[in-house]
């Protein structure tokens, strides 16, 4: 298999946060809204820092302790961190960060990481935020039953988020509670 998934190691924390800088370079520049490499680079170029290295360190130790609460797989390539999904459960649960870099995409890897994060949901309601130019992000979610809520944030005043939720799986699938 070309790919791996499995948790991610705290010796992996250099490597997500590049994976991650490199999919936001890849997925966010935007002529329209004034998107460019140095602007992804001024707001999120920290997460390469020894500081944002450090908070995936802490993630992903947290992750290990809380399995309940925190959940994070990564896909390997070989020895290369090529995409991860991660969540959190505290008052909800919330999917995200979640990103395949182009060598992964269109190859089931994410359907893989969606059924692996939904199983350890389980019921719950799911919130995430979503670019909304990311159509194919979008439309990924919604193969889900993910919707879109009406709600938006402006991200740094430039990156426009649109808000999505997936009812519960038991309403989903027409379970009386």
């Amino acid at each position: 298999m070309d790919f791996v998934i499995d948790a991610p190691q705290v010796e992996d924390a250099p490597a997500l946060a590049h994976a991650l800088l490199a999919a936001w370079l890849l997925t966010y520049p935007n002529r329209d809204a004034g998107i460019d490499e140095a602007w992804i680079r001024a707001h999120r170029g920290d997460v390469v820092t020894s500081e944002g290295v450090a908070q995936w360190q802490e993630f992903i130790k947290e992750v290990e302790r809380r399995p309940a609460h925190r959940f994070c797989r990564v896909v390997r390539q070989r020895d290369e961190i090529v995409g991860f999904l991660c969540g959190r459960r505290d008052e909800t649960v919330s999917l995200g960060p979640m990103y395949l870099l182009p060598q992964v995409q269109g190859r089931s890897v994410g359907r893989q990481l969606m059924a692996a994060f939904l199983t350890w949901a389980g019921d719950a309601p799911i919130r995430l935020w979503v670019t909304a130019y990311n159509e194919r992000a979008i439309n990924f979610y919604q193969l889900y039953g993910f919707e879109d809520t009406g709600e938006r944030h402006m991200w740094r005043d430039k990156l426009p988020n649109l808000r999505m939720a997936r009812t519960s799986a038991a309403k989903q699938r027409g379970d009386q509670s």
